[in-house]
Parts: C-alpha cells; structure tokens; sequence
C-alpha cells in the first residue's frame, strides 16, 4: 500500500482541487479536504465514504479524512510610501528554517540584479544573526547625515545591516521588541535613495520580524529558499503560508544546494536528493525561480567577502543565481501578478 493506491482509490470521488494534503506511513492513512466551511455538513456523506473506501484497502489499520477550511486572506497593510518613498519594489528572501543558504541566496541575488543594471538595496533583517558584514566584506560603521544613516556600498549594492553598527561577535539578546525596533531604524533611519529593489535578507522562522516587515512596508513580494530534502520543504512550505497570512506574493521558490559537480572528474551527485523544490512549488501553485548548485566556490567567495555573482561572473555558480534574478526581475515586471499564498486555517 502506498501512496499511488491511496490516490487510485480517490479518483473516482473526483476531489480535484479539494484535496489538500495525503499522508501515508506505517498503515496510517490521512486525507486532508480543502472546502468552505459552511459546506462541511453538506459534505460529510462523502467525506465518510471516502474514509470507508480508503479503509477497505489491504494495509490500512487507520484511515481519516478531514476537512480544512480555507479562508479569505487579511487585507493588505496601507501602502508605507512614507517609510520608502523611492523604492519601487520591495522584495524578501525568507526560508522556513536556517542552513539552506538563504543569505547565500539573498545576495548574490541583490548582485545579479544590480549587474543587470538596476538600482538595488540589500537590507539584512536577520537582527540576531547578521551575515551580511562578512559575505559582503564590509566591517565598518554607517556615517550619519541629518539623522539617518548612510548605507554602506559594496559590489553595486547599497547595504545595511545590524553587524556594521555593533562587534562582530556581540550576542544580540534582545527581546523581540528591541530587535523588531532595530528593524524599523534600519527601514525608516537610513538613507536608501532612489532604489529598483530592495532585497531583504529575512532572518529563518515566522516570527516578530517578519510580521513588522509587512506591516511597515508593502512588499512586492517574496523570494522563497529551500534545499529539495523533504525536512527543509517542510519548513520552507511553513514560509509560504506565513506570506499567505500577512497577503504577500510569493514571487516563488528557489532550491538552494541542488546537486554538487566534482571539480575535478565532474560527476554530478545529489546530496540532499534533486527536484524536491521544484515538485513543492507545483504542489502548492507558486511558481519555480531556478536551481542553485552546491559549489565550493560559493562558500569560499562568501567566506572571504567577494559574492560569487561579482567574483567568478563566468562561472556555473554566477550563472545560475542570474538564471533566478532573471526570473524575480520576470515576477516584478507591470502587469505579471505573482502567485498568492492560501490561508489556511487548521
């Protein structure tokens, strides 16, 4: 018994768009229905007859099915052009969890797009982690004028982080206030200009700082980052409905560390396995940014300050976070809606 049965056993109820979520393990079967909720009682004749028939399958010692109810996503939050006057587009680069190289991701990203020949911002929101300092070798402190702060420029970027105002290996212990409020001064008290994008760099999770980050500004959109192992979809799938709660597109999905090539006989290994990015973002209806491979030289060229994309722009690294800077500056483009988030309420 397997998940193939499962659905062979579901297509004659024709459930279509409805099904939303089928786990299969150890026996244990559960089917999740998608529906409005003033159609529940309506439809749970079927709902019990597709448990009973998934019951009678050889295998299944548990079976259920359950109804979820969708719900209208929030308003947007008022337009912030107060807070951002001249920047056209606001974009950020989230995942569900830390390691899946989302920084990574976020700036050679903002690199690619400047190298195309836009004015663009990279904004570290990661208050607790900064990592922008050392990817983009800056280790100096923003001048003030007139009471803002001057972005610091590196690699065709103008750029702010938390690390350039304190020590490099200061612990940031802050409560959620303190750092939501470092937020704000690094978005209103700084002197961004007249800009195209603005890349921001998330910190991993669905917390404080992504919540003030759509209240005070409208972002255009958001960039989503996983590797293709089941357990980083999982998260980066969490990321995807956070959008959807705070009525953010999600401008798609880009799977980071796709597959590494031996520098020296290049054979191609799948280390976190292959497509698993790819298959999520079909799953749930956002659209596929491109694949990033795992590569030495984008370790390297982070770890010493010099972002692969401005480094080694020939290279197969530079040329795939172009390939997905191609695609965000597609998503961005008058006129091309991106894929919304669904609300789901459990």
């Amino acid at each position: 018994m397997n998940e193939d049965d499962i659905r062979a056993v579901l297509a004659p109820f024709n459930l279509g768009k409805m099904l939303d979520g089928l786990h299969v393990g150890d026996g244990l079967v559960q089917v999740t229905l998608a529906i409005k909720r003033e159609d529940a009682a309506a439809l749970e004749p079927m709902r019990r007859d597709v448990e009973a028939a998934v019951a009678k399958l050889p295998g299944v010692k548990n079976a259920s099915v359950v109804f979820t109810a969708h719900k209208a996503p929030p308003p947007p939050p008022p337009a912030a052009a107060a807070v951002l006057p001249e920047v056209k587009a606001v974009i950020a680069v989230a995942s569900g969890k830390g390691g899946v190289g989302k920084s990574t991701v976020a700036v050679n990203l903002a690199v690619a797009l400047a190298q195309s020949g836009l004015a663009v911002g990279l904004l570290d929101a990661d208050i607790y982690g900064p990592s922008l300092p050392r990817m983009l070798g800056l280790n100096r402190k923003p001048e003030v004028r007139d009471g803002k702060m001057i972005p610091l420029e590196a690699w065709g970027l103008k750029c702010m982080s938390i690390g350039f105002l304190v020590d490099g290996d200061t612990a940031m212990v802050w409560r959620g206030p303190m750092a939501t409020g470092a937020l704000n001064q690094m978005i209103a008290q700084v002197e961004w200009g007249a800009l195209d994008v603005l890349v921001v760099d998330m910190p991993p999770g669905t917390g404080d700082i992504q919540l003030t980050l759509a209240q005070k500004v409208r972002l255009a959109g958001a960039v989503v980052v996983s590797t293709p192992q089941d357990i980083a979809l999982i998260d980066a799938r969490r990321a995807v409905k956070m959008f959807g709660q705070v009525h953010v597109p999600v401008l798609g999905v880009v799977e980071n560390m796709s597959y590494f090539s031996c520098p020296h006989c290049g054979e191609r290994t799948d280390v976190f396995g292959h497509g698993g990015a790819a298959a999520e973002a079909a799953r749930i209806g956002v659209p596929f940014l491109g694949e990033v491979p795992l590569l030495l030289e984008i370790r390297e060229t982070g770890d010493a300050g010099e972002p692969v994309c401005a480094s080694a722009p020939e290279g197969a690294a530079a040329m795939a976070f172009r390939a997905v800077a191609g695609e965000v500056t597609k998503a961005l483009a008058p006129g091309r809606k991106a894929a919304p988030s669904i609300v789901i309420e459990d």
